[in-house]
């Protein structure tokens, strides 16, 4: 196989903040900023726990903390626990759509109705997004693998999830929702229904993003096994080191 060299158009870190996930710690991401990746270099960041929204592909780079851990989840092996099972009968009558993003008025609406909820509920810094500003957000770039999940009920659309999927690797990218159907776990929903198409296509591993064990609001992510956490994070050339977690 050859080697991938994948070419930065440009690169930064962000300055030193205090961490969203854990106020205690400082918080600093590497980012990159790639306007076109194939398939065959994005499985390669996954493997190697860089995420991607737009055109910025990140992951963290903190001085002195490494509790961010990316997790993926083995497809073959995955079986969905009781109460998973009991989220899925309760949205059984959600339809799903998988479509090439796009923008409508009802992207947009939905968008700033969950970032407003998210604010009042947990102290979400929230603004209203336009049209550019979500396509800049999230549309932005040339990536062929590049999917949105959208779930309706009756015809009204309900969330949308931004999901990345190629031949060997499907990654989370972004989810929101309307908050009414925020009683039907709707985050363990769309995780579900992401297993349930990587499943049908014989995709190996659905990337849920980062994990902190401290983090309740991630502790969701715990509850699909089995996966696997990233060790550390390596450099482009390097192998990456793929654990099951402790129990």
């Amino acid at each position: 196989m050859n080697p991938i060299n994948i070419q930065d158009d440009y690169r930064l870190l962000s300055p030193a903040s205090e961490c969203s996930y854990l106020p205690s710690e400082t918080s600093v991401m590497d980012y990159r900023i790639i306007l076109a990746l194939n398939s065959n270099e994005y499985e390669h960041l996954l493997e190697r726990g860089w995420r991607r929204q737009g055109v910025h592909v990140f992951r963290p780079a903190c001085p002195a903390c490494n509790k961010c851990r990316s997790l993926r989840v083995n497809v073959a092996e995955f079986r969905p626990s009781k109460s998973q099972r009991r989220v899925l009968r309760q949205n059984q009558d959600v339809q799903l759509i998988v479509q090439r993003p796009v923008i409508t008025y009802q992207h947009i609406e939905v968008f700033n109705r969950y970032h407003q909820d998210m604010s009042q509920r947990r102290g979400w810094r929230f603004r209203q997004v336009d049209p550019q500003e979500y396509y800049q957000s999230f549309l932005s770039g040339d990536y062929d693998f590049a999917r949105e999940f959208l779930y309706l009920r009756d015809g009204q659309l309900l969330g949308v999830g931004l999901v990345d999927v190629t031949d060997n690797a499907m990654s989370s990218v972004y989810f929101f929702h309307d908050p009414a159907w925020r009683n039907d776990s709707p985050g363990t929903f769309s995780a579900l229904k992401e297993l349930e198409f990587a499943a049908a296509r014989n995709i190996p591993f659905v990337y849920l993003g980062y994990w902190i064990r401290e983090n309740q609001s991630m502790q969701y992510k715990n509850r699909f096994r089995p996966h696997e956490l990233l060790d550390e994070y390596g450099s482009d050339h390097a192998n990456p080191n793929w654990k099951s977690p402790e129990v």
